[in-house]
This record gives C-alpha cells, sequence and structure tokens, in this order.
C-alpha cells in the first residue's frame, strides 16, 4: 500500500461529496491497510493552513477505508471550526492521513515526546487530542497545553494523559 492511494481515497471521497452530495463506497477489493481496523485522523490544509481536521480514536467502522472516507467528509463538511469546503477550493487541498496505534496511559511526562506521540488528555467525560510531530508544537508542556484547552480541562484538575504513536500518510 503507497501512501498516495490512502490519500487519493480522501481526496475522492471529498470531491464526490462536495460536487455531488454523495458518499462513495471503499474498493471492492481492499489491500494492505486499507481492510485492518484502527482509529484514522484526515487532515486537509488549504496552502499549508488547516482547513479540517477530523478523526477518530479507534475503530467505528469495518476497515480502515471506510474511516479515511467518513473522516475526509467530516473534516471537508463538518469540522466546527471552519465553514465547509466549496467546490472552488477542492484543487488547493492537500491531504494527511494518520493511522492510530492503540494509545497507553502514561505514568511519567518523561514518557511523551511530542514529535513522536500524539497524547489524550482526560478529566471525566471531557477529552481532548492532539496528534503528534505537528508544526509549532516542539515541547511536551505546549502540547499538553493545547490538549487541555480543546477539552476544556483546566491544568488545575486532575486529568490523566494517555500518548499513542501514527503512521502519516501525506
Amino acid at each position: 500500500m503507497q501512501n498516495k492511494d490512502l490519500v487519493n481515497l480522501a481526496r475522492l471521497a471529498v470531491e464526490e461529496y462536495i460536487k455531488n452530495g454523495r458518499i462513495i463506497s471503499p474498493p471492492e477489493m481492499l489491500e494492505g491497510i486499507l481492510k485492518e481496523k484502527a482509529g484514522v485522523f484526515v487532515c486537509i490544509k488549504k496552502k499549508g493552513d488547516l482547513r479540517g481536521c477530523i478523526g477518530t480514536l479507534s475503530p467505528i467502522k469495518k476497515n480502515i477505508a471506510e474511516e479515511i472516507i467518513h473522516n475526509a467528509i467530516s473534516s471537508a463538511a463538518r469540522d466546527p471550526r471552519f465553514f465547509k469546503v466549496n467546490e472552488d477550493e477542492l484543487k488547493e487541498l492537500t491531504f494527511s492521513i494518520d493511522v492510530l496505534k492503540e494509545g497507553e496511559k502514561i505514568k511519567d511526562l518523561s514518557e511523551l515526546d511530542p514529535k513522536k506521540y500524539g497524547i489524550i488528555v482526560k478529566s471525566g467525560f471531557k477529552s481532548g487530542v492532539l496528534l503528534p510531530n505537528l508544526e509549532g508544537i516542539d515541547n511536551i508542556e505546549k502540547q499538553i497545553e493545547i490538549a487541555l484547552s480543546k477539552a476544556g480541562i483546566s491544568h488545575k484538575e486532575n486529568y490523566e494523559i494517555y500518548r499513542f504513536e501514527v503512521k502519516r500518510y501525506e
């Protein structure tokens, strides 16, 4: 499975949905990673700036192909931080796919590395997620601060931190 196959599937899903309002089906013959099950994030950028990013921490669909299709559409049309992508923008968009490995609770901050691990912060029913290796996030403190903010968790609250690795396709 090549990087472009996953990215092309995300692009095709978004283009078909934005142009025709249809959700594509996964390819009939799934190969390699596309037939596995995992959480998947699809991030869309326009001229280097984030345009949408939605994902699942664990699988909710039958396979990674379906996770990509549904999360790509959600990134383009349902990310509450952005307006829905319009047809004129499609040619300017770039996609990245992060396939998540199982998360693990950490005992100490020394177990974190923002370049290698994404994090999940949890306090009660609130949780926030931050993918690894994001531009401008080069230390653990900043990574935790942003994840807490996304979750609406105060740094004074008791919270747990989980780390996870991803395989990124661009």
